[in-house]
């Protein structure tokens, strides 16, 4: 991006997000650092994320009395520091803008820049005295204008904190920078030196005792010391002369002032390495596209007169990405079986291998993607859909089998068939000749490569329709004894059933490269799902954590200052938290046997998607046990039939067969006792083959 856009305007004291930057975030696949600056209007804003971007003009910075930024604007580039990083600065609209003059407003912006920030800058000029501090009221209503959970989780949770309790927003709220521009004071504390940090301590300690002026006071310090995980002071000297300033962003970096310098080149650093990528409720990372649906969630909520919900987005959110991550899965899988559908026919362990691969790219593909899909549901759905393509893929490879061998069969024999017309094997000794024509063509057949998977079988029909002319030779023969002729009938017998034990050898190697390749793409997807649910237990367990090291601090400052009716109230907290902890682990247990149910439904949903497969070649069967018939009962004419291939009435639509799906020997399996509509899938403009409606 090369330069800011707006991101939600801000027009007439209503918030509208911009559809060209949510396009532009859609379209970005990295996760993000996302970082938002706070403050008063014309406190220097702009200047920081100018300074984080690298950049000396982005973001407008105003040389006059007026607020230059409006609603919140985004500026995308590169992490400087984490890899394949996205780098999100927000700057926001100033608080407190006199024209503007709308307090709710501005709570709504502040609220909503902590909503999209993994780290939240908070600008402010001077010192941090009361003053400073009261100006973040808006800290004191979060409570009011954030929801952690739903409220049917709320009302289902016992024991639990009022909703939006300190020990909530701890988990999910971004880290606290404040940035104090224009310090001219010592970092003195009572005649002694003190950090920046020390400073930011010192002015945030609470006062002792009761009473509406210290309850007042305290309000917005416990707000910022129990909401935010983490926290940090930046002074900054004024930069250059009041001369200068309204040129600030015309004036080189020599220029500035050498501790302004120093304290924005440490400010920045800081920024880039610790900054946490942007996560939601859950511990996910979020990508720029994830962001944008964020956005469009609180920003929509907020439209509505609605209190944002962190839980109720995410869930809005897993919903997009786990359909989206479906399409993509399908996507890989078919982009990966487009090299050995060029090749068709191919036998079936060629077919077999490409799908193992594909079919293990596209689940790591979805599994990448994905989160929250408890049930597996979106996961089954991919299962069905990549089980549904290789069902065509594999029709359409029989199919192209089927031509093959029969294009084949049809040029090899059309010298027999011209023989036939010319009467060379209607005379005495012609049986015979036919019979060694016949058995040098099958060899022919035999020799020639890449026939695909139903070679025999197309030979074996073959077989069974030329018996009929062979034996019209073979009575025409006056050359041979009756007793000659019932030896050769018996030679054919036994040589088509030896043809059709070929057959059905080639139909049971297919089915257990079917059964192998279904257990292996099971194993796989086992180990892929249980690694996912590893890492997003492992995610939540480091949310949870960060949230109790932070709250284990804060208790620690509390006990030094002797504050024993807030370190009770802290240790409840703890106590909450530690209680979710284990809570974690005892949900961990009941993931792994909703894994197992998972992994079921999956392989039983590969097997229902594969159905139409089956019926295809069920009514095919059918058919040509139907149509062998007819021609024996109106055997041919002692001339050239050509070699027919399987009418096309075996292909048409199988709705009355649908439900009926062979039982594989591993183990039979039937419809997943969870009935519930999977997800759709778009399966793109992938042909259909004959017989694939299902």
């Amino acid at each position: 991006m090369d330069s800011p856009m707006c991101l939600v305007e801000n027009a007439d004291g209503e918030l509208h997000v911009v559809p060209g930057a949510i396009k532009y975030l859609m379209g970005l696949n990295q996760q993000v650092v996302v970082v938002a600056v706070v403050g008063l209007y014309r406190t220097g804003k702009s200047y920081l994320m100018n300074k984080l971007a690298g950049k000396r003009k982005g973001f407008a910075l105003g040389a006059t009395i007026q607020s230059k930024t409006k609603g919140i604007w985004m500026w995308c580039v590169p992490h400087p520091e984490k890899r394949d990083h996205t780098l999100v600065l927000l700057d926001t609209e100033g608080l407190g803008d006199v024209e503007k003059g709308d307090s709710k407003n501005d709570a709504w912006i502040f609220s909503l820049a902590i909503l999209l920030s993994s780290t939240l800058v908070y600008n402010s000029r001077g010192t941090i005295d009361n003053q400073a501090v009261e100006n973040l009221q808006y800290v004191s209503e979060l409570t009011e204008r954030i929801k952690v959970n739903s409220s049917s989780a709320a009302s289902s949770s016992h024991d639990e904190e009022e909703e939006g309790g300190d020990a909530q927003f701890v988990q999910f709220f971004p880290n606290f920078v404040w940035a104090i521009r224009d310090f001219t004071l010592l970092l003195e504390i009572d005649g002694r030196n003190v950090t920046e940090d020390g400073y930011l301590e010192h002015s945030l300690e609470l006062r002792k005792g009761g009473g509406r002026k210290n309850l007042m006071y305290n309000l917005p310090r416990e707000c910022i010391r129990n909401y935010f995980p983490s926290r940090k002071c930046f002074v900054f000297p004024t930069p250059t002369t009041p001369a200068n300033m309204p040129h600030l962003d015309s004036m080189d970096e020599a220029d500035l002032c050498g501790s302004f310098r120093k304290v924005a080149d440490t400010f920045c650093r800081f920024i880039f390495q610790e900054s946490r990528t942007k996560t939601v409720k859950g511990g996910h990372k979020v990508t720029g596209r994830m962001l944008g649906h964020l956005v469009n969630t609180y920003v929509e909520t907020i439209a509505k007169g609605s209190v944002p919900c962190l839980e109720n987005a995410v869930l809005a959110m897993a919903q997009i990405e786990n359909q989206a991550a479906v399409d993509e899965g399908l996507a890989v899988y078919q982009r990966g079986m487009e090299e050995v559908k060029a090749l068709f026919p191919v036998d079936m362990g060629q077919i077999s291998s490409h799908h193992l691969r594909s079919d293990h790219q596209a689940t790591q593909a979805f599994m990448n993607r994905s989160f929250k899909d408890g049930n597996g549901d979106f996961l089954k759905a991919l299962a069905v859909a990549i089980a549904k393509h290789y069902a065509d893929l594999l029709i359409q490879n029989e199919d192209a089998s089927e031509k093959k061998c029969a294009a084949l069969l049809e040029k090899l024999s059309a010298p027999m068939a011209q023989k036939i017309k010319e009467g060379i094997y209607a005379t005495p000794g012609g049986y015979e000749l036919y019979c060694n024509h016949h058995d040098n063509m099958v060899a022919q057949y035999r020799a020639e490569p890449a026939k695909g998977v139903r070679a025999e079988e197309i030979l074996e029909q073959f077989l069974k329709e030329k018996s009929l002319e062979k034996n019209s030779i073979l009575q025409a023969d006056k050359k041979l004894t009756e007793n000659e002729k019932k030896i050769h009938e018996e030679q054919e017998k036994r040589a088509l059933a030896e043809q059709a034990v070929k057959m059905e050898a080639e139909k049971q190697h297919q089915l257990e490269k079917l059964i192998q390749e279904r257990e292996r793409s099971h194993q796989e997807g086992i180990r892929q799902l249980e690694a996912k649910m590893v890492q997003e237990a492992k995610e939540k367990q480091q949310e949870l954590e960060r949230a109790l090291d932070s709250k284990l601090h804060e208790q620690e400052k509390l006990m030094a200052k002797g504050f024993t009716e807030k370190e009770a109230a802290m240790k409840e907290e703890i106590q909450s938290l530690r209680e979710k902890e284990e809570a974690k682990r005892e949900e961990k247990e009941e993931q792994s046997r909703n894994f197992r149910a998972i992994a079921q439904g999956v392989i039983e949903s590969v097997s229902n998607g594969l159905g139409h497969y089956y019926n295809y070649r069920k009514a095919r069967e059918e058919r040509k046990a139907i149509v062998f018939k007819e021609r024996v009962r109106s055997p041919p004419k002692l001339k050239s039939g050509s070699v027919g291939s399987i009418p096309d009435m075996e292909r048409m639509t199988l709705k009355q067969d649908e439900t009926t799906t062979p039982k594989l020997k591993m183990g039979a399996v039937g419809n997943s006792k969870d009935n519930k509509t999977l997800p759709k899938v778009n399966t793109g403009t992938t042909s259909k083959s004959p017989g694939s409606e299902f």
